[in-house]
């Protein structure tokens, strides 16, 4: 499963700018008023390497007039027991507090990795202020300014030095293709299950939120070999409103990061709404096979190739750019082609660990380049020389080896994925192009 590092401290002690700037992104809202964040965001962290999931919490707080309080409270020991490592943040211009010190004895019970982060340490003054957080029994405070990044790099080494080696579940899992059934509540996920196994296995019910857990299933028949793995829906972060549900969806994220492929299940009476695109996006992000199921089918009353078409092209419309995936129309109630389901997910788990010999590769690409090169840039030309696969990456993943790779911009990125992906089968799985200095 994937490793996930969760960010607590008391209100307005710069968690959500640290979030930001350790995902480098702006996803969680930065504002000067204590309690900004009730909510928890999700994130993914790379650093030399290794990656992991982290999560942002609301600001510990007691007895206050905040009618959230009771709610982020509850969050943040979610977060806590959730996490397999733990950033607690304090404020280094303000110093010590009752809420750290009462957060810090939370931490202490919880028996998790702690690294202590005195955040705002803006100028090199200010890193003499940080001694007294020892009093903590946390360990030594690492000295931060998440505004201008100081200090960032060095936490980052000692996160990834504390992440275990091994999951926090402990499982252990045959190396065998793993096939996470993600989407909305009640889209039919553990219905599909149910009939790909042929027996009711897991529990089926029209109330969305039946299934609390991930659920591992193994699948031999008919020569294929993988595990299936039912997951909990996974609703929008408003609607969840109940502790267990909670654990739910995070255990349903950190199925999706342990997968190989995700059949991403869409309920054709409904349509594509926001949260599967949000779903969509965590699968993007994790860099990991799709497969995109359109189940109910039977309920749709038209049925037409014309309508076929024009849901297709709805869905690749609401997840540009990645266009690349197969869609399936199914009925997991009446098994309409739910075995195409299987032959599909096979297929781009396949397309997943596929190679191109690098001769072939350079005689293909070398071809397409020369028919469109890059654009010039202040009267310079790329010239792309020698183009290799990497082996053993996650994904497919190609290095261009030019002249100027810093000028080669996003546009053109595209256009040689477009042509690898015509040349040869890469359908259902991301693509990474890198561009390097020959």
């Amino acid at each position: 499963m994937g490793q996930l590092v969760a960010i607590v401290g008391r209100p307005n002690v710069g968690k959500s700018t640290l979030f930001n700037r350790l995902t480098k992104t702006r996803t969680a809202i930065v504002d000067p008023t204590a309690g900004t964040t009730r909510d928890r965001q999700y994130g993914k962290v790379d650093w030399n390497g290794k990656e992991f999931s982290i999560v942002d919490t609301g600001g510990w707080v007691v007895n206050s007039d905040d009618i959230f309080e009771s709610e982020i409270n509850k969050q943040v020991n979610l977060a806590i027991e959730q996490a397999d490592e733990i950033l607690f943040v304090v404020d280094a211009m303000n110093g010590v507090t009752d809420l750290d010190d009462h957060v810090a004895e939370i931490l202490r019970k919880s028996r998790k990795p702690v690294i202590l982060v005195a955040n705002k340490v803006d100028s090199n003054e200010w890193v003499y202020n940080i001694a007294e957080f020892y009093a903590l029994g946390l360990g030594d405070p690492y000295p931060v300014s998440a505004v201008n990044g100081y200090g960032t790099g060095d936490l980052l080494d000692e996160v990834v030095a504390k992440l275990p080696d091994v999951d926090a579940d402990g499982e252990q899992l045959d190396d065998i293709p793993r096939f996470a059934i993600v989407g909305r509540p009640n889209a039919g996920k553990s219905s599909l299950i149910n009939a790909f196994i042929g027996e009711d296995r897991h529990i089926v019910t029209d109330i969305a939120g039946t299934t609390r857990d991930s659920i591992y299933t193994r699948y031999d028949k008919f020569g294929f070999n993988f595990y299936l793995v039912d997951t909990a829906g996974i609703r929008k972060k408003n609607k969840v409103n109940e502790d267990i549900e909670y654990y739910s969806v995070i255990r349903s994220i950190r199925a999706i990061e342990s997968s190989d492929v995700c059949i991403l299940m869409i309920d054709a009476t409904r349509g594509i709404e926001a949260q599967d695109v949000n779903i969509f996006s965590i699968i993007q992000r994790n860099k990991k096979g799709l497969v995109v199921v359109v189940n109910k089918w039977d309920l749709v009353e038209e049925k037409s190739t014309a309508a076929i078409k024009h849901y297709e092209a709805a869905i690749r419309e609401r997840f540009a750019p990645f266009t690349d995936f197969p869609i399936i129309f199914t009925s997991a109630l009446t098994k309409q082609r739910i075995y195409k389901v299987v032959e599909t997910a096979v297929a781009v788990f396949e397309n997943r660990r596929r190679t191109v010999p690098t001769s072939q590769l350079n005689n293909v690409m070398q071809e397409e380049i020369a028919a469109f090169p890059p654009p010039s840039n202040k009267g310079k030309f790329v010239k792309i020389k020698y183009i290799t696969m990497l082996k053993g990456a996650q994904v497919p993943t190609f290095v261009f080896f030019c002249n100027l790779p810093q000028w080669v911009k996003e546009p053109y990125r595209r256009y040689l994925e477009n042509k690898i992906r015509e040349h040869w089968d890469f359908t259902g799985t991301p693509v990474n192009i890198f561009m390097r200095d020959k």
